[in-house]
């Protein structure tokens, strides 16, 4: 195995566990190995994430549950409120845009009888609630497209509506979405369907010519707790009767940034011995990325050097065709 294709074994070992945890699952049987161009491939998809996260420090791509309706009553009420009560345009599924207070109706009698019948108040929640979001400066009109692409993808089948807010800080769009599908297929998000859902509008939006990024907090050493929308509801009332920390602290959380940098740091080795100039320079971004990170994640950079630390066992590349 060459030089190349050792330090490509580690980036794809490595480097899924930074950016794509979810696809490290394990099996007793043997993996298939990647074909060489497979292998150069992704590794240079890995090398381009790399450098945007500790390089560019690209736009972090923000996508949040912020709640949905039980029954009728609070899924019109959400219409309502994204549409500022009919006066922005409410796109819905079929890319039919429109405006005002009858179009609420009417969208809130098809959601009612389109499907099993929704009651005014009911149990189980009937939609979600979705807002996916990028900092000030971003183009609106690109994550408005952006997210016309996410939603075709991610929501196929389900009937929902989205709306464009551009008149806050930060250019984002409400997406409502009716939880049963139009097969009877219920729609139940989870943590590992919500970094899809970054992902896929992180990759949308650079398609629209923006850059952007869903990178995991810990693999950009952040451990920030953020408030759920009830919390943030309840401090603007002054309902609020505990808070939580402003970082996270639970012994997962520091196991997953421990994990984070140990990765971070096998790149780093790998990349720092490479022959090519521009893999050396990116192990020396990838030491000062971890030197910023906090003291309590990050040990010290110098342990990226590659003579301090044995080379990983890379993972299968298969022979060059």
């Amino acid at each position: 195995m060459t030089q190349g294709q050792n330090i490509d074994g580690v980036l794809l070992q490595w480097g899924d566990r930074l950016f794509y945890p979810g696809n490290r699952i394990v099996h007793t049987r043997p993996q298939p190995k990647l074909s060489a161009l497979a292998a150069r491939q992704r590794a240079a998809a890995l090398r381009e994430r790399i450098e945007a996260t500790v390089v560019r420090r690209a736009p972090q791509v923000m996508v949040k549950v912020t709640g949905g309706g039980r029954g009728m009553k609070a899924i019109a009420a959400h219409f309502r409120y994204i549409s500022k009560n009919g006066r922005l345009d409410i796109e819905d599924d079929r890319g039919d845009t429109s405006r005002g207070k009858a179009v609420l109706q009417g969208l809130a009698d098809d959601w009612r009888y389109g499907g099993t019948f929704i009651n005014d108040i009911g149990d189980r929640r009937e939609a979600y609630n979705i807002m996916l979001s990028m900092p000030r400066g971003t183009d609106p009109l690109a994550v408005q497209r952006a997210a016309r692409e996410f939603a075709m993808v991610e929501l196929a089948d389900h009937k929902y509506v989205m709306v464009l807010h551009d008149h806050q800080a930060n250019p984002h769009v409400h997406i409502s979405v009716r939880a049963e599908s139009r097969h009877g297929k219920r729609l139940n998000p989870r943590k590992a369907d919500l970094h899809r859902w970054r992902e896929t509008f992180a990759e949308k939006l650079r398609d629209q010519g923006i850059e952007a990024e869903a990178t995991r907090q810990a693999t950009r050493g952040r451990d920030r707790n953020y408030d759920t929308l009830w919390r943030l509801k309840a401090r603007q009332d002054g309902r609020l009767r505990a808070t939580r920390p402003g970082s996270k602290a639970s012994a997962a959380a520091q196991a997953t940034r421990a994990q984070a940098v140990e990765a971070w740091m096998h790149v780093g080795r790998a990349l720092a011995t490479s022959g090519d100039p521009a893999d050396r320079i990116l192990a020396g971004a990838i030491a000062a990325f971890i030197k910023e990170m906090p003291i309590s994640q990050a040990a010290a950079p110098q342990r990226v050097a590659p003579e301090r630390a044995s080379t990983p066992k890379p993972i299968d590349i298969g022979p060059q065709r």
